[in-house]
């Protein structure tokens, strides 16, 4: 009866050490104003780059690919100046 009580118990063991391997963050580079996700096939999750100036520059690169085009929600566009009343 010890035995396979311990079986079960590695086998949980293993199960909760492959399920709690760390992951990988997914950033968006604020440089760029065009992120081109990549969707992976059936060995491969895929990835986003955002290293597009334009769409149309993204859009070429996609091409033939699985992938899409989006804006990066997370560019730093240029702070805008607004001037104030001058005295």
């Amino acid at each position: 009866m010890r035995l396979p009580a311990r079986a079960l118990v590695a086998l949980v063991l293993a199960l909760v050490a492959i399920s709690s391997a760390p992951a990988f963050a997914q950033t968006y580079d604020p440089s760029y104003p065009v992120c081109m996700q990549l969707y992976g096939g059936a060995n491969s999750s895929g990835y986003i780059s955002c290293s597009f100036t334009t769409m149309e520059q993204c859009r070429a690169s996609a091409s033939g690919r699985p992938a899409t085009c989006t804006v990066n929600p997370f560019f730093a566009q240029a702070a805008k100046t607004t001037q104030g009343w001058r005295r």
